[in-house]
Formats: C-alpha cells, structure tokens, sequence
C-alpha cells in the first residue's frame, strides 16, 4: 500500500474527521449529569434510565473494530461521511424520543454509526502525517480521545439546565452536517475495494457481535444485579462466551477474517494496547466517580458537576502540546513512568476525602489527572499505532480504540462492585457503634428530633432517626470512594514500575510519509 503524501488538502479534511470523532466520544459521556432530567422526561425508572449509555456503549463496541474492514471495503471517505450523517440523523432521532424504548433504540443507532468515526482518525494520522509530525498529530487525537468524555458531562449539564435534555442531542446536527459535507469534499487517502466482500466474514461478524454486545452488557449491568446469580446476565455471559469461540475460531482459520488480529504480533502494538486498556480504565472510571460523589454527596445538580469538572479538560488541553513535544524528546518509558505516577498522586490526594470536599479541594487531583492523562495518552498512540505500516493500520486502529473501550467498560464494572460491597461492609460497620448506648449518637439524635419538633416537622422522632440513618450511609459511601481510590493509587504505582522497566521498543515497520 502506497502511503498517501500529505497536501492542505488532506491536512483539513484531518480536522473534519478529528472532529467528529469529538462528537462521537462526547456523546458517551454527554448524558451522564443529565440522566435524572432524561429519566423525568421519558417517566423512565432508574433502573432503565441507565440504558441511555448502555445502548449506545454496547453498539459503539461492535462498530469499533468492524470499522476496519469497512474502512477498506468502502473508502475512508464513504465510510467516515456516511458515518457522520448516519450519527446526526440518529441524534436527531434521540431528541425526538418520547419512551424509553425509543431512546434505546435510537441511542444504539447513534454508538453503532458513531463507532466508525473513531478508528478512522487513528488510521488518517499515522498513514498521511510523515514520521516527524506524528508526535503533534498524536498529541491532537490524544487530547481529544481524552477531553471528549471528560467535558461530556460539563457540556452535558450546561444544555440540560440551561435549555432541556433534547439539545443534548439537538447540539450535534449542525457539525454534524459539516462533518459529513467536507470528509465527503475532502478525504482522499485510500480507495474502495468492494472486492473484499465476496470473502466476507459474515460468521465472524455474527461471533464479533454477540462476543463484545453481550460482553458490555454483562459488564454494564452485573454489578446491578449481582453478577451471575441474575439469570439474564447469566445468559449473556454465556451468549459471550459463544459469540468468543466463534469470533475467534474465524479469526484465526478464515481467509479474510471480519477483524484482523496480526497487528498484535507487532509487540510496540500489543503493549501499547495494554496500556490503552488502562487508560481506559482511568478515563471513563474516574470520570464516573467524580459525578457520583458529587451528585450523592454534596447534592450537586447537573450543571454544578460540569463546572466542577471542567478543570480536567482545562488541563489536558494545555497539557497536550507539551505532551506532544516531550513524546519526541524523552524517553517513552519515562514519559509514562510520569505519567502512571501523576495519575497515583491524583488518586492519594483523593484518599484524604470527606463529605466536605468540593471544588477547591478536588481542584489539584482533576489538575494532576488532567496532565497525566495527556502525558501517556500521547506517548501510548505512538507506541501502538505508530510503527506498524500503512496497510495494517485500519485494522489496528480499531483494536486499539476497542482495548480503550473495553478497559473503561471492565473498570467500571469493577469500580460499580467494589462501591455496592465496599459500602455495605463499611454502612454494616459503622451501624454496629451507632446505637442507644453510644451517647454521641444519642446526642446528635436528640439535638436533631429538637430542631425538627422546632420546625413543625409532624414526626420529628422519626425524622431524625431517618436523618441519622442517612448520614450513616453518606459516611459509609465517602469510606467507600477512599476504598477505591486507594486501590487505584497502588494499581498506577505498579504500572509506573513496569513502564520504567519494560525494554525501550524498537521502532520497526514503515513510517508514514516515507
């Protein structure tokens, strides 16, 4: 495969797609501090309401690395344009919502069509940048891979609160368009061929689905349900499970496999999508533990929560020029040694948390993460994507993004277990000292049955046996967070170790532009 040279005309249709590979990310998060107002316009329960992400995160995951071969079979250009227009007219569909399964359905539609944005970008900046611009083009998609689902919810909040939760989805037709109109106008990297389709892997596909469709699913719902022991993430597991041996089985004996697992023999590629599983496991756990705290503990709107967060995405975008710098001047090793260490001093301040904390104390942790996330992020996309050559690299890109996804689906699944049986311990632990013999309580229970009889509440004696009672399980929940963010600390601790000793990668394989 000849490698397309680099014009001001493929430079700009670059940004088209680095944007609405934004828009596709953002979407993920985009709901995630407006769930209780698309809850009440949909009289949706809560246990439905999640759906709003689950549907869209279990189609993203199938398209993801199906991208590939539709890459090559369709163009870059039909695949990348009829994805963005596909994705608005599925948003615009998602405004016009009106139950629960219609929301579901049309929010599948828009992850499935969105998914083939994402690795497309991967693709365009490691085949049409030369070797010497790759670390700035890293730095670019790095950042937005990253900053999307972190500002998703400060975006999110600001149009729920500010207008309604259909403009969630109302605020993507118009670049939405754009998109589709100039990659249609612009692209012209590589060309079709339709001729794959005649040894498509059409069992493979049907494998690839069930494999991750149901996989998401059970990490989505099994903490809910507790796992196993509900029989319909029991069934999923198993339709995973079948859906794998079949995926697998294709993968390795057919002649033109629905996804092409070689890049993984390339060992730049399979660290670096290692380490890509991680960064998910950071970017989507931590940017679900922020508004979970700050919703349940301190009473924080939609709004209140993206304002909150914003520092983040402040960070990583001053961050990620001189991420993009550094990538080409030090060390990959030690570049991620500091950042994995970023990340454990993040999560250490975290640990000193109280029902108290708010935008001051949380402002140093988001600015470490922030850093840090633009510190491996950059050098990881180069490590994966950028010694393998032009031919591969459609394929390879999907996987990657598709490790990235799958770590932030597996660590919240894991963080989702850890805070139901982590607060029930501690909520178990602190109700066994709060009794009619532990004065303090008593004291607090008489002080708050007076203020309430004060206050003409009709049943002042249970309702401050409530109000205890709540303050119990706050407590119990804000011990959980320590929990969890300790456990991260010594998990980045680790990964910050075996960066700084794993042996530098050889760089091989063609280099883009050259």
């Amino acid at each position: 495969m000849e490698v397309a040279p680099l014009t001001a005309r493929r430079g700009f249709a670059f940004l088209a797609m680095v944007f609405g590979m934004f828009m596709a990310i953002l979407d993920i998060q985009i709901v995630a501090a407006s769930l209780s107002e698309i809850q009440a316009g949909l009289n949706a329960s809560a246990e439905e309401v999640v759906w709003v992400q689950t549907s869209y995160l279990v189609a993203e995951v199938v398209m993801i690395p199906l991208s590939g071969i539709l890459g090559r079979i369709l163009s870059t250009r039909v695949l990348f344009s009829a994805s963005a227009l596909g994705f608005t007219a599925a948003s615009l569909l998602s405004s016009t919502a009106t139950t629960m399964d219609q929301m579901m359905i049309y929010r599948a539609l828009q992850g499935f069509i969105g998914g083939g944005m994402i690795p497309s970008v991967f693709a365009a900046a490691y085949t049409i940048f030369p070797r010497d611009k790759q670390h700035i083009v890293s730095a670019v998609i790095g950042l937005v891979a990253t900053l999307a689902p972190t500002i998703g919810p400060t975006i999110g909040g600001y149009l729920s609160n500010s207008f309604s939760w259909h403009w969630l989805f109302l605020v993507n037709l118009p670049p939405g368009l754009a998109v589709a109109a100039a990659t249609w106008l612009l692209i012209d990297f590589d060309k079709p061929e339709p001729e794959l389709m005649k040894r498509f892997d059409w069992a493979g596909l049907i494998g690839m689905a069930a494999f991750l469709g149901a996989l998401q699913y059970v990490l989505e719902e099994g903490a809910r349900y507790d796992w196993l022991q509900d029989q319909t993430v029991r069934n999923m597991a198993i339709v995973s499970v079948a859906g794998a041996v079949v995926f697998f089985w294709q993968a390795f004996r057919a002649k033109q496999p629905v996804v092409d697992l070689s890049a993984f023999t390339n060992i730049n590629f399979a660290i670096g999508s290692v380490f890509s599983f991680v960064v998910g496991i950071v970017l989507y756990g931590l940017t679900y533990l922020y508004p979970v705290y700050l919703a349940g503990i301190r009473g924080y709107d939609s709004l209140m929560i993206g304002e909150t967060m914003f520092v983040s995405g402040l960070a990583m975008f001053l961050a990620a020029p001189v991420s993009g710098a550094l990538s080409n001047r030090i060390d990959t090793r030690v570049m991620l040694m500091i950042g994995f260490l970023g990340f454990g001093a993040s999560t250490w301040m975290l640990t000193a948390m109280t029902d108290q904390w708010d935008f001051n104390e949380l402002l140093v942790p988001q600015i470490l993460r922030g850093v840090s996330l633009m510190l491996c992020m950059v050098p990881i996309n180069n490590l994966a994507l950028g010694t393998l050559e032009p031919a591969r690299l459609k394929n390879a890109s999907g996987l990657y993004n598709l490790m990235r996804n799958l770590g932030g689906a597996v660590g919240l699944a894991a963080i989702n277990t850890l805070m139901i049986q982590r607060s029930a311990f501690h909520y178990d632990r602190l109700a066994e000292s709060v009794t009619w013999a532990n004065p303090a309580a008593l004291a607090q229970l008489d002080a708050a049955e007076r203020s309430m009889a004060a206050n003409g509440v009709p049943d002042p004696a249970a309702g401050a046996l409530a109000m205890l009672v709540g303050r119990v399980r706050e407590q119990a929940s804000v011990m959980t967070f320590i929990d969890i963010f300790t456990i991260l600390t010594a998990l980045f601790v680790v990964l910050s170790v075996f960066a700084l000793t794993m042996r530098k990668p050889a760089m091989q394989g063609a280099s883009a532009g050259h």
